[in-house]
């Protein structure tokens, strides 16, 4: 049978409950409980102000949200009493322990930091007290609280940032601490303005913040003096906190062995004497240590005067029973420095359970009130108090949880085998008890810790009970960061589960509590989730809340962007137009054009908007124009285009081009016309270079090179070139060059300095080359004049003498050259 359906442990849970239900609640009073249980409870449904909105927590259907009503704006709620400050500090205190037995445990080697702190404060300075774990910090910010009553108006506030990551928590913590403000949590902006007027002295305990979030939470209450006890591992404050530093060590051999004889209640001997020492040095002086190693002492004394033989039993009463040694030995310094082990042997059967409870729950110990029902025994809530006496627990905030390093001391010692079946007792134990309609919201958001951990280890079937049960008790009571922990893991459970409507449910109580923050985008897209959910399973009532709380997210999104419209890229008034694009132009010439674009459509005249374009040509305006001789490159891509006047096309609102600047496609036409006319260059040149006559001397009769034209310096007319054959015996010479025989006549020998005619081989032939027709424009060529002279007087040089052939490919022939072939061949 599960333990959580017995009956002893559920009365006990049950009676419990009832009586927490009549404590002293903030946001309990605010609601009203209406009857409709799924599981045939009671559902509370609770009605809270956030910011401009009304909530109505419907643990059924989800939650609605609705904008206030005109005239039903909040005012600025006044703030606590005295004697409701007591009560409020009163109900933030760790519960009366039933069955504690344990000493008063003595401040010890104090005074220094106590009136360090005093002093601090009293000057509304902001300290941070730094210390390792088991220090003694929360018995020093006990002391402090107790002196530190009546120097702020406010009084002294106490707070426990175990698990608050964020200074809002804090925030909304410290203004429910001040202000009477039941059922009511402002927003931001209205938060900030109110805790800006609270002066207090804050005692924050536990704590997580450090950097950036906490000079926000410094920034946000200026009128407040904070005391901050943290560990060393804690993140450290900026420099611009202005926090002053206090360290706490440990204790002296002298107090550690005064505080060992104050929890034993006896004198030490000289061995136990010694033995503290040792433990000092290895421990470095923490409290938290001798105050475990004084419950291995008493329950040393408690075994040596149990076995221990008594003067007035008569002899051979107990003869037959098996005695133990009456003296029982020191711990070793092993156990001393880790003791949770031992101590856990030495406990009853109960708290043992409940150590099992708080390893399966990450360290947690539930309510006292609950253990009943958990362990299965009615008196379980003793245990509580007595693992508190061997300082296996320690208070933080409104609990208890395992000290620190037991859980891993407890782990190692085979407490943590049964954590997922403990995990599974707790999560539904918690579901049934979350549920129930004698629990206020406080009594949930005080257990929050243990729900939450509960939640985390349970199974898939177990996390959805319990999330769907504990998420509005942990609204109602204004624990939001908590809420919104177990709608989370609540949705990612009923996701595994294949819930789908637990999933809508979920999904849609984040986007209420996303739209309740202010986180517009986060709230519309689980919205929309939830929505798309119940619209495939046909929940109408579900489908109507979501779709109201979507729609004021629409309108508040449309009333921020009126409110701060998004940044335009306009360009200022003052600033120049940008350059508008090219507008393509009518072109008034038949003869299309490749590289024109399309006409735009005709729009209405504007005067001073009208935009002139220019017909795309070939080459930009005032460049040279392309050479005849490389024409024949361009006529393919580019016909021509007869030259035309500038066309003016108005188009509103459009700027003139500025002048200069080519179009992109005409540049690049542009540049491939230009690199092919490099490639042509090219290739002509190098064939010339190839074809043209090599660096011989004149002397060799092998080669000879005779330019194909030959083009007149004084005249300009060309003169006859020759074009030698190749015949099968030997040479013929060409009747087009003047210098060459005339028929019948023999052939002249080619003297030193002059230019030689047709080119042979060494064998005598001449190279093959077809002779082609003259082209036209150019002169046919004449026989020379008798006398042997030709036509036209040859041109002379400025020099007698001859000039050997150059290498230039392109150059005529020298004039000497020919004047001295025509009388060779006429003699």
């Amino acid at each position: 049978m599960d333990r959580t359906q017995g009956q002893p442990g559920g009365d006990s849970v049950l009676r419990a409950a009832g009586s927490a239900g009549t404590g002293t609640g903030s946001a309990g009073s605010a609601g009203a409980a209406a009857p409709a249980a799924p599981a045939g409870g009671v559902t509370r449904v609770v009605t809270l102000t956030t910011g401009d909105f009304t909530l109505t927590v419907n643990p059924v259907d989800g939650s609605e949200i609705e904008p206030l009503r005109p005239g039903t704006g909040t005012q600025r709620p006044a703030k606590r009493d005295p004697e409701s400050r007591a009560a409020w500090e009163a109900a933030a205190r760790p519960p009366a322990l039933p069955g504690s037995t344990t000493p008063a445990r003595p401040l010890l080697q104090r005074e220094e930091e106590r009136e360090r702190l005093e002093r601090l404060l009293g000057r509304g300075r902001s300290v941070r007290l730094t210390g390792p774990a088991g220090s003694g910090r929360s018995a020093l910010l006990h002391s402090v609280a107790a002196v530190c009553t009546g120097l702020a108006p406010d009084g002294v506030v106490r707070l426990s940032g175990y698990g608050r990551q964020q200074p809002q928590e804090l925030l909304y913590a410290l203004h429910a601490a001040v202000y009477e403000a039941a059922g009511e949590r402002p927003d931001r902006a209205e938060l900030l303005r109110r805790v800006r007027d609270i002066g207090a002295i804050v005692l924050v305990d536990d704590l997580e913040l450090g950097g950036a979030a906490l000079d926000e939470l410094l920034r946000a209450t200026p009128e407040c003096a904070y005391l901050l006890a943290a560990t060393p591992d804690t993140t450290a404050p900026s420099e611009y906190s202005h926090l002053e530093e206090v360290f706490l060590g440990g204790l002296g051999r002298a107090e550690c062995v005064q505080l060992l004889e104050t929890l034993t209640g006896r004198p030490l001997t000289e061995e136990e004497t010694a033995w503290a020492g040792d433990l000092r040095f290895a421990s470095e002086g923490l409290p938290l240590r001798f105050v475990q190693a004084a419950a291995l002492l008493r329950r040393r004394d408690e075994l040596n005067h149990r076995d221990a033989p008594d003067e007035e039993d008569e002899p051979g009463v107990f003869e037959g029973r098996p005695r133990e040694a009456a003296h029982i030995p020191l711990p070793t310094l092993a156990e001393g420095a880790a003791p949770a082990e031992l101590l856990a042997s030495r406990v009853s059967e109960s708290a043992r359970a409940a150590l099992r409870i708080a390893c399966a729950l990450g360290g947690e110990m539930p309510h006292h009130a609950h253990l009943p029902a958990l362990v299965g025994d009615t008196h379980a809530d003793a245990a509580v108090a007595e693992l508190l006496d061997c300082g296996l627990l320690t208070p933080v905030g409104p609990r208890y949880r395992l000290s620190s390093g037991v859980a891993r001391q407890l782990e190692e010692a085979g407490y943590g085998d049964s954590a997922a079946e403990e995990a599974r007792t707790a999560a539904r134990h918690y579901a049934w008890w979350t549920g129930h309609a004698s629990v206020t919201p406080e009594r949930v958001a005080a257990e929050a810790d243990a729900v939450l951990a509960a939640l985390a280890g349970a199974d898939v079937v177990a996390a959805v009970m319990l999330a769907r049960t504990a998420a509005p008790a942990l609204a109602a009571s204004l624990h939001w960061e908590a809420w919104e922990r177990v709608l989370r893991s609540g949705a990612e459970a009923a996701r595994k589960a294949g819930e789908v409507a637990e999933q809508a449910y979920f999904h849609h109580e984040l986007g209420v509590l996303a739209l309740c923050e202010g986180r517009l985008e986060r709230s519309r897209a689980e919205l929309e989730a939830s929505i798309g959910l119940r619209g495939a399973l046909a929940d109408k009532r579900g489908t109507v809340a979501g779709r109201r709380a979507l729609a004021l997210v629409t309108d508040r999104e449309a009333a921020e962007v009126e409110v701060s419209p998004p940044l335009r890229l306009a360009a200022p008034a003052a600033s120049p137009a940008p350059a508008a694009p090219a507008v393509p132009a009518v072109a008034a010439a038949p003869v299309p054009n490749p590289l024109a674009r399309p006409a735009a459509p005709p729009a209405p005249p504007v005067g001073a908007d009208a935009v002139t374009q220019v017909v795309p040509a070939i080459r930009r305006p005032g460049t040279a124009a392309t050479p005849p001789a490389f024409s024949k490159v361009f006529e393919d891509a580019f016909p021509p285009v007869a030259k035309q006047e500038p066309v003016t096309v108005p188009v509103p609102g459009v700027a003139r081009p500025p002048a200069g600047e080519p179009d992109s496609r005409r540049r690049t036409a542009l540049l491939a016309a230009a690199g092919a006319l490099a490639v042509a260059v090219i290739g002509t040149v190098v064939g010339l270079a190839v074809s043209g006559p090599d660096e011989r001397t004149p002397s060799d009769p092998a080669v000879s090179s005779t330019p194909d034209t030959d083009l007149s310096a004084d005249t300009g007319t060309s003169d006859p070139a020759t074009t030698p054959e190749q015949g099968t015996d030997g040479p013929t010479a060409a009747t087009s060059d003047p210098a060459a025989p005339q028929e019948g006549e023999p052939a002249a020998e080619p003297r030193p300095g002059t230019t030689p005619g047709p080119r042979t081989t060494a064998k005598g032939r001449t190279p093959t080359r077809n002779a082609s027709p003259p082209a036209p424009g150019t002169t046919a060529p004449t026989s020379p004049a008798p006398g042997g002279e030709p036509d036209h007087p040859p041109a002379t040089s400025s020099s007698p003498t001859t000039t050997p052939p150059t290498d230039s490919p392109t150059g005529p022939p020298t004039t000497e050259s020919a004047s001295e072939a025509a009388p060779s061949s006429s003699g």
